[in-house]
């Protein structure tokens, strides 16, 4: 899998994998009965029966004891901040402390409106997810404009009381986002809320992947018995898990994530922006280094890396 792909960083990346899907995998064990398959007319009468109690809130419910996201203005000023993290920063942070990068994988090009397509698979309770949205959401604010973005958190516990790990992170859900770009589609499956559902021992459905979706996860994703997030590239490159560790967000609000953004020296900006530059390298090997913006001289170098 090009220069990632040799044997002692495929060595590397399977144990971080593992670690990862070591702490995880009883959620994901439950999960994965109801993500293959079957009982799809069910499935989707849980989901609509779950958007009528959920209505017109702002992601998923917070944990308990655990206070809310911001909304009203104070949301649009942390999106803004979020989404306009600038590029001197980025470019300083370069790879950061990023743990794993997106590798190459082969098959027929991924896309959607005649565009590249980039397929995040995720769920709200994951803690690796919430790591990794943020700096998704930095690395495609620089290629197009996301509206409908929400705050949520990380699970706690799932519905058999089992403890998750990094609970409560501080996150973001793309649930009822839109992304509009000319360079590249974004689709976003958050197939999981953060609230736990007693009766599976899991937590409660969200977004159905189609079967093509299911077809990519459990594709690509095989060796990690479907471990999230989930993220390919136009069918040119994947990634799995975390990129960078969660715990550097631990205990931080919305706010103060968003400010450490903004200065390469903080933990969460060698984490969460090296990431982004990582995903941003691989993004502007499909779009053909446009636009210049996105693609600068910093981004390119860390595309032989992929």
């Amino acid at each position: 899998m090009g220069k990632s792909g040799s044997a002692r960083q495929d060595g590397d990346r399977r144990t971080r994998i593992a670690a990862q899907r070591a702490a995880a995998q009883r959620a994901q064990r439950r999960n994965r009965l109801l993500i293959a398959g079957g009982a799809i007319v069910a499935v989707v009468a849980v989901v609509l029966a779950f958007v009528l109690l959920r209505g017109g809130s702002n992601g998923s419910a917070s944990s308990a004891g655990e206070p809310p996201g911001p909304t009203g203005a104070a949301l649009t000023a942390l999106v803004g901040e979020v989404t306009s993290v600038p590029a001197a920063a980025l470019a300083q942070v370069g790879s950061g402390t990023v743990a794993s990068t997106p590798t190459s994988i082969s098959g027929a090009p991924l896309t959607s409106g005649g565009k590249p397509e980039m397929l995040y698979m995720g769920a709200e309770y994951c803690p690796y997810c919430a790591a990794e949205r943020w700096s998704m959401i930095v690395a495609l604010s620089r290629f197009g404009t996301f509206s409908g973005l929400a705050t949520t958190r990380s699970a706690a516990q799932s519905g058999a009381g089992t403890a998750e790990p990094y609970p409560n992170t501080a996150t973001w859900t793309f649930a009822n986002s839109s992304y509009a770009s000319k360079y590249l589609t974004f689709t976003a499956v958050e197939m999981f809320t953060n609230i736990p559902d007693k009766s599976t021992g899991g937590y409660t459905p969200l977004m159905t992947p189609t079967p093509e979706q299911q077809a990519l996860l459990q594709q690509y994703d095989a060796a990690n018995q479907g471990a999230i997030p989930f993220i390919d590239y136009g069918n040119r490159y994947m990634s799995v898990g975390a990129s960078y560790d969660p715990g550097v967000l631990g205990g931080l609000t919305w706010s103060k994530i968003a400010a450490d953004l903004h200065d390469p020296s903080s933990p969460v900006a060698k984490g969460a922006l090296g990431a982004a530059n990582y995903i941003t390298a691989a993004i502007c090997s499909l779009t053909g280094n446009q636009p210049a913006t996105a693609c600068t001289p910093a981004v390119r170098a860390l595309q032989p890396k992929l």
